[in-house]
Formats: C-alpha cells, sequence, structure tokens
C-alpha cells in the first residue's frame, strides 16, 4: 500500500499561500484580491490579484464553505480548494452568525497570541483529531466580532456595520504600530506523521505588547466601521469611491475604516482598511492593507454574503 506525500513543490507552495494569508496586509497600499461565488455549492474562493485588471487568473487563497445550521450558518474556512472540512489539516477557522444574520464571530484556527483562549466546540474536537504538532493546538479562538444595525425604520439605504478586532490593538494603525503574528503554523499531511512549519517574525514592538489577552492593552482593541456614502443626486443612489476597484451597484458593498473610539480621530482613521464589492454576477473584489491579513478579511467579507433580513 503506497501513500500520498506531497512533493516539496507543492508543501512550498501551500506554505506561501499560508504567509500571504496569515500575516497582516501592507502598510501603504491595499492589497488586490477578488472573490468568485459559486451559488450552487454554497462555496467561496479568494484570489490575489496578479494584474490591475478586475478580472485575472490570479493566485488560489482561501475558500470556504457555507454550513446551515438551526439556529446559525457557519462558513468554513481552507487553505485548499476541495477540501473544506472541519477535521481537514487545511482547516484554518470559520465564521459563525447568528440566526438572524446581524451578528457574526471569527475564529481563528490557530492562537493569535499568548494567552488566548480557545472555544470549546464539537468542531474543536474534530480539528484536534488530525493536528499533529503539539506544540501549537488547532481550534477555535475568537478574533473578531461583527455587527449589522438592525434597520427598525425600514429606510433605503447601505448596511451599518461594526467589527470589533479582538485580537488587534488600536494602536497598531498608528505609524510604528504592530498587529500580533502567530508564532508558528502547521502544514500537515494527513496521510503521514510530519508537518512543515515556519515562523513569522516580530516586531520588537510585538513581543513586548503584545504577548497576553489585548483585554488588558492599555489602548483597547481597533473597531472598523464602514465608511458613511453620499448621496448622489443625479444618479439617485448612495455612493462610495471605490477608484474603478467596483462596478455594480449593491447592499453589499463597503469600505471599512477605523473608529476613533479612544481619542480624536487623526489621518490614520481616513485610510480605508479593507473594500469590498460587486463587479459580476457571482464576482467581488476585496482590498486590505495593514494591521488585518486576508483571512480576517476574507471572513469579514464573507458576513456581507449572508441574508440579512432584519438589516434592509
Amino acid at each position: 500500500m503506497t501513500k500520498n506525500v506531497r512533493s516539496p513543490k507543492t508543501l512550498l507552495c501551500i506554505m506561501s499561500v499560508s504567509i500571504i494569508s496569515g500575516r497582516p496586509g501592507p502598510r501603504d497600499v491595499l492589497l488586490k484580491c477578488f472573490i468568485k461565488r459559486n451559488r450552487s455549492t454554497q462555496t467561496y474562493f479568494l484570489f490575489l490579484s496578479l494584474t490591475n485588471a478586475l478580472t485575472d487568473d490570479g493566485k488560489f487563497l482561501l475558500a470556504a464553505r457555507k454550513c446551515r445550521r438551526a439556529t446559525c450558518t457557519d462558513y468554513i474556512i481552507s487553505l485548499h480548494a476541495d477540501d473544506m472540512s472541519k477535521g481537514s489539516s487545511t482547516y484554518i477557522g470559520k465564521l459563525r452568525s447568528n440566526f438572524l444574520g446581524t451578528k457574526f464571530t471569527i475564529f481563528d484556527g490557530q492562537p493569535p497570541h499568548a494567552g488566548a483562549k480557545i472555544a470549546k466546540s464539537r468542531s474543536t474536537r474534530l480539528v484536534n483529531l488530525k493536528q499533529v504538532s503539539p506544540r501549537v493546538p488547532a481550534g477555535n479562538y475568537p478574533v473578531a466580532h461583527i455587527s449589522y444595525e438592525l434597520n427598525v425604520l425600514g429606510s433605503r439605504g447601505p448596511r451599518r456595520m461594526q467589527c470589533i478586532m479582538d485580537a488587534i490593538p488600536a494602536s497598531a494603525i498608528e505609524p510604528g504600530g504592530a498587529a500580533p503574528t502567530q508564532t508558528e503554523f502547521s502544514i500537515s499531511n494527513p496521510d503521514s506523521i510530519h508537518s512543515l512549519s515556519f515562523f513569522r517574525s516580530k516586531s520588537k514592538r510585538t513581543e513586548s505588547g503584545l504577548s497576553g489577552p489585548l483585554a488588558s492593552q492599555k489602548d483597547g482593541v481597533l473597531v472598523l466601521r464602514n465608511k458613511s456614502p453620499r448621496w448622489h443626486e443625479q444618479l439617485q443612489c448612495w455612493c462610495l469611491n471605490f477608484h474603478g476597484r467596483v462596478t455594480v451597484a449593491s447592499v453589499k458593498n463597503f469600505q471599512l475604516v477605523a473608529s476613533p473610539e479612544n481619542g480624536p480621530a487623526g489621518p490614520e482613521h481616513d485610510k480605508i482598511i479593507l473594500q469590498f464589492g460587486k463587479v459580476g454576477k457571482d464576482l467581488f473584489t476585496m482590498d486590505f492593507r495593514y494591521p488585518i491579513s486576508a483571512f480576517q478579511a476574507f471572513a469579514i467579507c464573507l458576513s456581507s454574503f449572508d441574508t440579512k433580513i432584519a438589516c434592509e
């Protein structure tokens, strides 16, 4: 009986995708990506744009599968386009919504910082069954909470959303600020006992100031809010400037900026950290920057796909 062992080239490709997916984006520019939706299978695929065109072949980064439950909906996020199960070795996290689709929690499969508490669930046990490296336990660590404002008046307009990034300090958007990164990420072959790990670099500020839970941090956690659109009299619709990256009007379109929760707004609060918008029937652009990662940005965008009867 022969075992299917991944070649070094395949492992290197997976590792590079893992680094891109887990690391925060660049500080000075938006990293351009796009999402393809498959309605029939309720799956979503994230690609890194290789050109400035709205559509290209791209480099695959992440995939997600929608799983409906009686009281909630889960989006299982994986590094593999064909394996989106909770017990897979390529599982990296999930997005869970409440029944109304107005509140979401992002769970990371790896601890975002030292002292992070795992959320106990059946899916956590399934992940641990195939966890090879005991140095960094895989599981479900809550790293962000997303909420959509209820539309009690029934007025037409864009959705209002807020993202509380529990694993990122508010100071991360300031010059010299740092977002925490996981110290290790394991890519394991389910057919072998070996695993491939890489270590992510940390700044001095990260090592000294982000070693424990962010709840104890003096400056609090990063809060993202959607940028307010302007009403266009000629077009008779709400408009945001996506600089050509969005071509189809949709209630799903949004831009997120940092909210000045703990003081006056500065120039860093005007920078768009994440923008998402429609360019085709099942094609959407997703652009993000520091301090959030591709995984976090993808999970936030997945929340926009969920039906929100109470918000529209």
